[in-house]
Order: structure tokens, then C-alpha cells, then sequence
């Protein structure tokens, strides 16, 4: 049976893996995010101690250049993470392990496993939501994750500003309030209510504020990508409470216009978390592998 390595990198840490699947995960490590060479050094270390693998597949935060045909395909780009722009991920795992190396966003990842192993198995066309320290998204479309001029980038996506909300500033570096993550991030929630989102309790108006922003932003996603079914995770989704508010103002946000019973009769089973919870990346990684694997690459 094949064998793969799997890396989820982000921004605080990079998590490691080597197995078949989420539930076949023979070894794991977490690796703290310090610079590009130490960082992934310390990855080489743990992959050069386990059995041969087959191929590595690595869902990294980014933004990334993903066009093979670029000269900095397999980098970071233009990220504020302090070292990593421009850094290389592809090449040096490539030329270390001498394996196929399967590379793509964490998000797209992230909705690669789900359709894999969990929330969209046997879907053609899915997004996976990731709302935490940023908001970012991944697309499956027609089976194939989406990618185009860059990759998508969901959480900048302009996002009407709630009436009660219009005094707040917001956390984007680059948007300000105007975008979904300078308003609806774990960082926007702090700033705009002076605590850590996860202090705030369940009855908070934060959550009903929240839920709109998220309810707005994925009427856009839903108008314009059709997805047979939306995951959303990360830190702030950890407020169970949301799902339920989410999916009543994304009913009231569509008012009856797309006619598909997901989001008539069903949308409890249409707006979900993560099947496989905090391991959609890892899992992502693994499938990313496997598609390395047998693509040669």
C-alpha cells in the first residue's frame, strides 16, 4: 500500500504527518512556524525518519504562486507572516526527498479532504471556510480545486456593512472594514469588543453580529459558485451557536430565489462543520499525495 507525508503549514505551526488517510496517520509532529530554513529543516528531520514514501503533499497558508509554469511556482508570495515572502516550500522538499510533492493552499486542502473523507464526499462542487486568526476559502469545482489568475481568496471579499457595525475600523491591513476577514476575523471580533472571541459567552451580541457577516459574504459565494454544500471551520466556527443563526439570515439573505431543496428543506445538512474536524488539513495533505503521486509530480 502507498504511503504518504502529509504537511498542514501554518502561521504558528506546521503539522506533520505519514499515513493513508485521517484515520491511518502512522506518525504525526508539530513543528513551530520560526523562519523558512529552520522551519522546514526541522520538517526533513521528521519525514528522513519514517518508512519510504510514495509522495508529500503540503496545504500551506499563503497567498502561493500555484502556476507550475512560473518560476516561483511552490512559493509564498506576498505574505505579512515576517520572513516567509518569497520563501520556497516545493524546492527544497523536492530536492531533499527526491518524492512527488502535491502543493496547494490550506483551504483547498482543507475542502480537498472533506471531499475525500468527509462533508463533501461524493460532491462534485464544494467550499470549505476557514474563520479564525484570518478568513480564507477553498473551492471544489466540477472535482478540481479552483484556481485561475492566483488561487481564490474568499475572506477579501466586500462585504456590506451591517447598520449597527458602521462606527468599527476593522483588522484587514489592506481593506480596512470594508472585506469579510476586517470584519468577521477572530482579530476583527477582538478588536471590535476589546476580548478574545472565545471569552465572549454564547448569548453575546458579538454572535448575531457575526452570523449576519458570514451569512452576507456566503450569499455572494452561493449566488456565484453554486456549491452543492458549504463547510465552514477554523477557531471562531468553535461557537457552535453560529451554525443555526448562519443558515436562518442566509435564508432570509437569498429570500426564496435559488430554488434547490439543500437550501429549502435541508439547510441544517447544507451549511455544516467539518466532518472531520480539526483534521480537514492534514487529511487535504494526504489527498494532495496522492494526486502527486499519481499525476509523477
Amino acid at each position: 500500500m502507498a504511503l504518504y507525508g502529509a504537511i498542514e503549514a501554518g502561521g504558528t505551526k506546521f503539522s506533520c504527518a505519514v499515513g493513508t488517510g485521517p484515520e491511518d496517520l502512522t506518525a504525526q509532529a508539530r513543528i513551530p512556524t520560526t523562519s523558512p530554513q529552520e522551519t522546514l529543516a526541522r520538517c526533513l528531520e521528521f519525514f528522513r525518519a519514517q518508512p519510504k514514501l510514495d509522495a508529500l503533499g503540503v496545504g500551506c497558508f499563503g497567498p502561493l504562486e500555484l502556476n507550475r509554469e512560473a518560476a516561483q511556482y511552490g512559493h509564498v508570495t506576498t505574505t505579512p507572516k515576517p520572513s516567509w515572502s518569497n520563501a520556497d516550500i516545493v524546492g527544497p522538499l523536492r530536492r531533499a526527498l527526491s518524492l512527488p510533492v502535491g502543493f496547494d493552499t490550506d483551504v483547498n486542502a482543507a475542502v480537498l479532504g472533506e471531499a475525500r473523507w468527509g462533508a463533501a464526499q461524493n460532491l462534485d462542487t464544494a467550499i470549505y471556510i476557514t474563520i479564525g486568526t484570518g478568513i480564507g476559502g477553498g473551492a471544489l469545482l466540477g472535482g478540481q480545486l479552483a484556481h485561475g489568475l492566483v488561487h481564490p481568496e474568499m475572506g477579501h471579499l466586500l462585504v456590506p456593512r451591517e447598520p449597527d457595525d458602521l462606527a468599527f475600523t476593522g483588522s484587514c491591513p489592506f481593506h480596512g472594514a470594508r472585506c469579510w476577514e476586517g470584519l468577521a476575523s477572530g482579530p476583527a471580533l477582538e478588536r471590535r469588543w476589546g476580548k478574545p472571541a472565545e471569552t465572549l459567552p454564547a448569548d453575546h451580541p458579538a454572535w448575531d453580529l457575526e452570523a449576519r457577516y458570514i451569512a452576507s459574504a456566503l450569499t455572494s459565494l452561493v449566488l456565484v459558485l453554486s456549491p452543492e454544500r458549504v463547510i465552514l471551520g477554523g477557531g471562531v466556527m468553535q461557537m457552535d451557536a453560529l451554525f443555526p443563526v448562519i443558515r436562518r439570515y442566509l435564508a432570509r439573505s437569498l429570500a426564496g430565489y435559488v430554488q434547490a431543496q439543500a437550501l429549502n428543506q435541508d439547510i441544517d445538512q447544507y451549511v455544516v462543520a467539518p466532518f472531520l474536524g480539526t483534521r480537514s488539513g492534514i487529511a487535504g495533505a494526504i489527498a494532495l499525495a496522492e494526486r502527486a503521486a499519481l499525476a509523477g509530480a
